[in-house]
Parts: structure tokens; sequence; C-alpha cells
């Protein structure tokens, strides 16, 4: 029997998770970083919590006798990512990472990229505008940094504690989303710009193809480049890649 554990936090994690779990060789175990209050629900056991960075996810994996770890968290999840590719390195564990592929502009687009949140605050402007966040809780205080905009932002779960602007509107709502509710959500609160990640995948794309009809600006947060080895970009691609590892061990008697 192996033992596969999941560093989750999305929709591919719980497709892949679905899979495994059914596989009559492999025991499954999920792993939760906690920021979301109320995650969805999963199909294998959940570790909630941290590991204590690289050496505590190494220790981690050596005592619970992990023969494959799969990083399917958020593509924002620089350190948790990071942390994994060193405990892999430093247990010589293998890594699969599950990425949805980035989002591309299409024709009509009006795409501006930025590394970072604040980057992209700071190039708002003076004159005031009306900003959709849609980024997520974390690091929402960045739009400190130009406090004379009006934002609207979307998150899962409450900004706790709000930003220090006078103008900002926090709305709760999980994807997946529609591009008529978000027509209806950009035309009613009189947005002119949007602030994203490029997180892939069609939950949350449906605010691109809105911004595209309403010729909306988007300033993109784009991805940095992560290091690990083996990757996929989908629930069915890390399957194929999953067997194979399974049928090269059964092979070497591993």
């Amino acid at each position: 029997m192996r033992h596969i554990l999941i560093l989750a936090g999305t929709a591919d994690a719980r497709a892949l998770a679905e899979r495994l779990v059914q596989h009559p060789g492999l025991t499954v175990t999920l792993s939760l970083a906690g920021r979301t209050l109320d995650p969805a629900d999963l199909p294998a056991p959940v570790r909630s919590g941290g590991f204590g960075g690289a050496e505590g996810l190494a220790a981690y994996l050596r005592q619970e006798n992990i023969s494959l770890l799969i990083d399917a968290t958020h593509p924002f999840a620089r350190r948790m990512t990071a942390n994994a590719v060193e405990a892999s390195q430093q247990t010589g564990i293998p890594l699969l990472k599950l990425e949805r592929p980035a989002w591309t502009a299409q024709p009509g687009d009006n795409w501006t990229p930025f590394r970072t949140i604040r980057e992209a605050v700071e190039a708002l402007g003076a004159v005031p505008r009306r900003v959709f966040l849609a980024t997520g809780r974390q690091r929402a205080s960045a739009i400190e940094a130009a406090p004379q905009h009006h934002y609207l932002i979307r998150s899962v779960d409450p900004v706790d504690p709000p930003p220090a602007v006078p103008y900002a509107r926090n709305i709760l709502a999980r994807g997946p989303f529609t591009v008529e509710t978000e027509l209806d959500l950009l035309t009613g609160q009189g947005i002119d710009v949007i602030i994203c990640k490029n997180s892939g995948g069609e939950a949350t794309y449906a605010k691109l193809e809105a911004a595209r009809r309403l010729g909306l600006p988007v300033m993109m947060i784009e991805r940095s480049a992560h290091e690990a080895p083996l990757s996929a970009g989908s629930a069915d691609e890390a399957m194929t890649l999953i067997s194979h590892w399974l049928e090269d061990a059964a092979k070497r008697g591993v």
C-alpha cells in the first residue's frame, strides 16, 4: 500500500483525490493550510495546518512513510510550493506539481501584467477609480497604498482585518461564476478596472470574458515560475503520470 500526500486547497486537488481514492493500492491524505474558514468537502482524510516549513514537511513525509508528494496548492501559494520542492529534495520522495495552465489574453482583451498586487494598485493613478479586486483576501491590505479609490473586494472568507481605506466593500462568494452574473456585478457596481491573479481554470474565468465584453482593463498579477521537476496541468494528466509511476515502482519491486 503506497501513501500519497496531496497538498490541497484547489478544485484540481479535490478532483484528483476523488480518482486516487478509488485505487485499491493507494492511501491518500489531503493537507490544508487552514486559511479557508469553510473549505469544500473532500474525499479523503484531511490534515489541517502548517508543517513548520520545509524541514517540518520533510519530517512528516518520513514519519508517515509517504511514497509520493503532490503539490496541488493554488498557483500563488509560492511558499508552500518552495517548501514542497525542498522537502522532496531532502527526502528523495518524488514530487508532482499539479497546476492548471495560466490564462492567456484573447483578441479584445486589455491586460497589463504586474508582479504583485501592490504594484498594480500603485499603477491605478491619482484620479479615483472603481476597482474590482478579485485576488482573494490574502494581501488585500495592499490597497492601502492608494486609498483614494473605491474598492470592491471579492473573497471566499472575510478580509480580516479590513483594509484601512475609506472606500472598500467586501463581498463573499465562491466560484464558479457565470458571465451573466459577472456582467451584472461589474455594471451594477460601476467598475472601471479589474485587478486579479492569473489563477487559470474555468471557475473564475467569467470575469475576464465579462471584462472583454465591457472593454474594461485588467491588471493581471502573473505567476512566478516553480522548480518542481515533474508537473501536470490537469487531474487527468496527473493520473497518467501517477499510473506510470506506479507501474515503474512495481517493475522495480519498490
